[in-house]
C-alpha cells in the first residue's frame, strides 16, 4: 500500500485482520507500522475500529519488556 492513499472497504478490513494477527502474536503497533509504511496513529485506528484488544502502555510485563534497565 501506498502511504497515503486511502483505503476503504474489504481493503481495510484485510488490512484490519493483518494488523490484528501481528498485534496479537506481540509485535507493537510502532513495529507493524513501520513495516507496512503507515504512521501510529492509522495502525492504532484501525486496530481500534477492529475491535481488537489493545495491550497497556509498557510493553509485556510477562516477558520483563517492561522493567527499567536502569
Amino acid at each position: 500500500m501506498h502511504k497515503g492513499k486511502w483505503i476503504t472497504g474489504s481493503a481495510r478490513k484485510d488490512l484490519a485482520k493483518t494488523f490484528a494477527e501481528e498485534y496479537g502474536e506481540g509485535r507493537s503497533i510502532r513495529a507493524i507500522a513501520e513495516a507496512h509504511g503507515r504512521s501510529y496513529g492509522f495502525v492504532h485506528r484501525v486496530l481500534t475500529e477492529s475491535g481488537a484488544p489493545l495491550r497497556a502502555r509498557g510493553g509485556d510485563a510477562r516477558t520483563g519488556a517492561a522493567k527499567s534497565t536502569r
